[in-house]
Order: C-alpha cells, then structure tokens, then sequence
C-alpha cells in the first residue's frame, strides 16, 4: 500500500465532486479564492480570445467566440470524468487490489482502463478485482459514476432553459429599443404612446428579467459566455440599455414612470455590481463618452419632439452623471472581460432593427421605423 498514493487519489476523488457540486448544484456564488473552475475558465477565456482576435471579419470573430460557452462545458466535464478515474485507478493501485486480467498484468494501463469500465458502468468482466475490498471500491465507483453522470446530463436543460428565459426577452427588446438597443430609442419608441402605463409595465418587466439575469448567472456563472443569436444583441447591452433609460427617467422624467425606474435601475445595477465581483473585473470608466453634449441636446430636442417634457439643466445633467457614475465601470469592465460592444446612449443614425431584416433582404427600405397605431389604423411612421 502506497500512503502518499491514497492520499492523493482520495484527494482527487473529493476535489472533483466538491468542484461539480459547487458548479451544477450549489445555488449560490463560491467565494473561495482557489478554484480549478474559476482558473479554467479564467485561463481558457483569455486563449479563445487570442484565437478569436486573428479573425479578421467581425461575424467569424463573433462566432469563434460564440462557441466557448458551450464547448468549456463540454470540456470541463470531460476533465471531471478523467480526473475521477484517474483518482480510483491511483487508489487501486495503491491499495494493491488484486485484478484478475487477460494478460496478468497490473500495469497502469489495465488500472486506468478497469476504472473506465468501472465508472461508466460497462462492466465487460475481463478485468475483475479478486479481494474484498478492490470490489466495494469498485461498487463505490460504479455508484460515484452513475450518479456523476446523471446529474451532469440533468443539469444541460436546466443550463438552456436558463438561457432560452433570457434570450426570448432580448429578442423582445429588439422592437422597443432598437439593434443595438439605446435608451434614446426606448424613451423614443415608447413616447407616442403618451401612456405612463405602459412605460410602468416595461419596466417591471426588466426589473424581474434584471433579478432572473442576477439568480442565474451568479448560479451558473458559465451562462455569461453564452452569446446571443445576432451580433448586434447580448445580455450586457440589454442591462445597460435598461439602466440607460432608467438613469434618463430619473433625472429628466421625474413622476413619470420615476418609482418603476428606481426600481427597475436598482435592480439593473445590482446584477451589473455583482456579475463584475464574480468575474473580479475591476471598474473602469466608459472611454470615449457614451453621452456627448451635442448628443445630449439632441435627445432632449428628439423627446421634446416627441412630446415628452423632459427636464434639463445643470441639476438635471449632476443628477444623470451621478446615476451613469453607479453602473457604467462595471458594465465596461464587463464589456473589456468578455469583449461585448456597449451600446450607445443615443445615437441619431437609425439602424434597421432584426426584425425588419431577412437573410433573402438584408436591408428592407420601406420598414424603417416601428408600426405606430393612432385611432385604429395602422401605418408606418
């Protein structure tokens, strides 16, 4: 018996189950410094992005990137398993377990493979352990590797019905915001409407989609390298859109929508705070300004246009900086990490959204602003 060899294979074993249980069951952040999962994807992130950046098209760069998510997964996982038959072959040959072999032999490769076929079940009966104590060991690994394995594939569809619940309230941001989304084009959109209400509704509902973003992602840290279906769209830029109207309602639009948007923004910000502690990406200030002067007077002029009463003035201006202040480091320090483009504030080029684009037209003239209804008759304006 090799002491040290138990020790170490012992070690391995609870290490491994330790990680996975942290990862797939564990609802909440790990707040241990070391961790192989934090290192791995820390490590591997910074690789695949190196890989990414030597695409020179913006669409292969996006989709080099886009495949990390999912593939870390499959990678991680694959690391658990060799690690978990790696640390029971270690501990039999340690314990010296008697086997009963085609060739005879006890050789690290007979040990590795009797572990596989241990731990996946298989079960050929070619390589059998001959003491007592070599087959509890193997019943304890066939259990550890059934029960690996099920949770590990039970955790996929919870993994992307996460994912999907998020997605499907991007895609719904397309029509109110734009794509990319803005605030400018939120406040816009939403204005002919000349319905608080409904402003209200939008808003509590990015309030509960900002607390779902937080819950998931904090419990599945890897959800945040999984990209959304178009460039032009991601996680990040709709919470920064979201906190982008919110700062404006605040500090311009006080009484309309302004308790939702309080609540709404400190929710937003609340999942931007945490996810830049979890990835430890330290804040930095947006460079260049999401929110120029001249782009500031404009909007005003816009939503004025658009028959909002918007306030303005050095008050205004103190108070919108200081709201921008409370987000904008940390959701660039993401944007750097995980290399999302920001959306702007406003912007006066209107882009064709998704939705009004196909892979038959790529740019359809006649739909260039979004379906406004006056007086039951419906016409493009």
């Amino acid at each position: 018996m090799s002491f040290l060899g138990v020790l170490v294979g012992v070690a391995m074993i609870l290490w491994t189950l330790m990680e996975a249980f942290e990862v797939m069951v564990l609802p909440r952040r790990v707040t241990r410094q070391f961790r192989f999962t934090r290192l791995f994807y820390r490590g591997n992130w910074k690789v695949w992005l190196g890989l990414a950046r030597c695409f020179r098209s913006p669409k292969r760069r996006e989709s080099c990137l886009s495949m990390f998510g999912p593939l870390s997964m499959l990678t991680l996982f694959s690391t658990w398993v060799v690690a978990l038959i790696v640390g029971f072959a270690l501990l039999h040959g340690s314990l010296g377990t008697p086997l009963q072999s085609p060739t005879g032999a006890i050789d690290p490769p007979t040990l590795l493979y009797f572990s596989g076929i241990t731990f996946f079940t298989i079960g050929y009966g070619d390589v059998v352990p001959l003491n007592s104590l070599g087959r509890w060991l193997a019943v304890i690994e066939g259990g550890v590797g059934f029960g690996f394995l099920a949770v590990t594939i039970g955790y996929m569809p919870v993994l992307y019905q996460a994912f999907s619940r998020r997605e499907a309230a991007i895609s719904l941001l397309d029509a109110r915001a734009g794509s990319p989304p803005s605030a400018g084009q939120f406040l816009l959109r939403l204005a002919p409407r000349h319905d608080t209400g409904a402003g209200d509704v939008l808003l509590a509902e990015w309030e509960r989609w900002s607390a779902e973003l937080l819950e998931s992602h904090l419990s599945f840290p890897v959800l945040s390298y999984y990209r959304s279906q178009h460039d032009n769209q991601s996680w990040l830029a709709a919470l920064t859109a979201i906190l982008d109207s919110c700062a404006l309602l605040i500090a311009t639009a006080p009484g309309k929508c302004s308790y939702q948007a309080q609540l709404t923004f400190a929710m937003s910000r609340h999942a931007a705070v945490d996810l830049a502690l979890v990835f430890d990406t330290p804040p930095l200030p947006a460079e260049p300004d999401r929110l120029p002067n001249d782009a500031w007077l404009r909007l005003l002029h816009q939503l004025r246009e658009a028959g909002l009463q918007p306030r303005d003035g050095p008050i205004v201006e103190a108070k919108l900086t200081e709201l921008r202040g409370m987000y904008e480091p940390f959701v660039n320090a993401l944007a750097r990490y995980f290399h999302f483009p920001l959306p702007p504030i406003f912007t006066e080029k209107t882009s064709v959204d998704n939705w009004q684009t196909s892979a038959w037209t790529r740019r359809t003239a006649s739909l260039r602003r979004l379906p406004v209804v006056e007086d039951g008759d419906e016409h493009f304006d």
